[in-house]
């Protein structure tokens, strides 16, 4: 009998023990970070916010589910120390089917402690960009010591060109890419040879050849699919520490974008924060040209302020917005002083320097697209030099219609102005008004119209021209 009972707690305490296994593995929550965006400082901000929260929530492990483009070093080295410094565990997940991981997200990618992939997607391309004349980037490199030249050249020939500043600057940064890249992949025991070529060389591959390779851990076909095959994987935190992820039941908070967020992502984009600066300048011209036209000032101030925005989460090059602002002064004072063009010229170059030299962009940047800087040069240097010229000569010139054409003309008194009478004027009659009297029959000249009087004055007759001498 005190078997048999014994036996029943036995089992129950093992059903009991069973069911709180399931309800705490039930409890565990994973939480998301959606990022589809270029990195830039405003979802290196959202990252941070989303690791903290996801610390906050006791979650399992926080998973970023990511498709970028790249975007700016700095930002991508925040994003980088907020992982590995969080403690809890990070999965970089490249989703859904589609999606990349190009030039920023690779790193970032090997920063992540389980890296997985959807299908259909990439990860590669990682070559710094923003600075030109890299080694390897169609450059000829030296023969290493030790061997001989390639044929056709000689030992002289072989030995490296001098490097300008430029090449030099370019090869420390690639360097320092390569360098970073490798520790990240070393330390989380992925393909560290790989990751240096997706450097040096932009190399791409497909989420399965990235599995093969070792680059990432999973292919996973979405985020439930992915939590089934991270449960019970054993993990090295940074420090040494080892944790085993319990996923399989876990429930999913996505933590998004904020609208804010959402709106500076959108806008934090160096072409576009280039045109709405333009957009806003433009506007506000407009504007003071033509008061109370009001529409093209708001549009331009919102648009100004928007650029100020989005110009405020981008490295801006203080020297390139000089430019830009000295080029307008430029052009404004070929209008008002008319140089034959020379300081059109000038504006022209140094505006279109300044859109060249806007924003320092950094080793995995992005900048404003050259087409895109082209052509709004051409359609700046023609707004000034045509349409602008065009519309202050108007403004300047005589009116050719209604009452005001009248001013400038010729006629004769017909009733004696004493200081007022009639007038003929363009074929018609007129009252009028002088500071003399003048009788009928006076040739008069029109000063102004008040209304429908003529302000007029005496035609000073002509000054007999001298005699020839003989």
């Amino acid at each position: 009998m005190k078997t048999a009972v014994f036996a029943v707690v036995a089992a129950m305490g093992l059903l009991l023990a069973g069911v709180a296994g399931a309800g705490a593995q039930a409890g565990a929550q994973v939480d998301v970070l959606p990022l589809r965006a270029a990195i830039n400082p405003i979802t290196a901000n959202y990252v941070e916010r989303g690791l903290q929260q996801a610390q906050q929530d006791g979650a399992a492990a926080a998973i970023i589910e990511m498709d970028t483009p790249g975007g700016l070093d700095t930002s991508m080295r925040q994003i980088v120390r907020d992982m590995t410094s969080s403690p809890v565990p990070v999965v970089v997940f490249v989703g859904p089917a589609g999606a990349r991981a190009g030039s920023a997200g690779v790193f970032i990618t090997m920063a992540s402690d389980v890296a997985a992939m959807a299908p259909n997607t990439n990860i590669g391309a990682a070559h710094p960009v923003g600075l030109g004349g890299f080694p390897g980037g169609g450059q000829s490199q030296p023969a290493p010591s030790g061997q001989p030249a390639p044929s056709g050249q000689t030992a002289a020939s072989a030995q490296p060109s001098p490097q300008s500043d430029s090449d030099v600057e370019a090869t420390k940064v690639l360097n320092d890419s390569v360098a970073y890249i490798r520790s990240l992949a070393e330390s989380h025991g992925r393909n560290a040879d790989w990751a240096e070529k997706a450097v040096r060389e932009s190399v791409s591959v497909t989420s399965s050849q990235a599995v093969d390779q070792h680059i990432v851990e999973l292919q996973a076909n979405d985020v439930p699919d992915l939590l089934a095959k991270l449960d019970g994987r054993t993990i090295q935190r940074p420090g040494g520490a080892s944790m085993t992820l319990h996923t399989a039941n876990a429930s999913v908070r996505r933590i998004d974008m904020s609208p804010f967020e959402d709106l500076m992502t959108y806008i934090a984009d160096p072409t576009l924060a280039y045109l709405l600066m333009l957009v806003g300048v433009y506007g506000l011209i407009f504007e003071l040209s033509t008061p109370g036209a009001i529409l093209p000032g708001v549009l331009g101030g919102l648009a100004l302020l928007l650029a100020l925005l989005s110009l405020g989460t981008l490295p801006v090059n203080y020297a390139g917005l000089g430019l830009i602002g000295f080029s307008f002064l430029l052009f404004v004072a070929d209008v008002k002083m008319p140089t034959h063009g020379i300081l059109t010229a000038g504006g022209v170059i140094a505006f279109l320097l300044g859109s060249l030299a806007l924003f320092n962009t950094g080793a995995t940047g992005f900048g404003i697209s050259l087409p895109v800087i082209v052509a709004i040069t051409g359609l700046t240097a023609l707004f000034f030099t045509v349409i602008v010229r065009l519309g202050v000569k108007a403004r300047r010139a005589l009116p050719v219609t209604g009452n005001y054409e009248l001013i400038g003309k010729t006629g004769e008194v017909t009733a004696d102005l004493n200081p007022t009478g009639k007038v003929h004027v363009n074929g018609e009659w007129w009252k009028a008004t002088s500071d003399e009297p003048l009788p009928a029959g006076t040739r008069v000249e029109v000063l102004a119209v008040r209304g429908f009087e003529l302000v007029v004055r005496r035609v000073p007759a002509p000054v007999p021209s001298p005699l020839p001498s003989v």
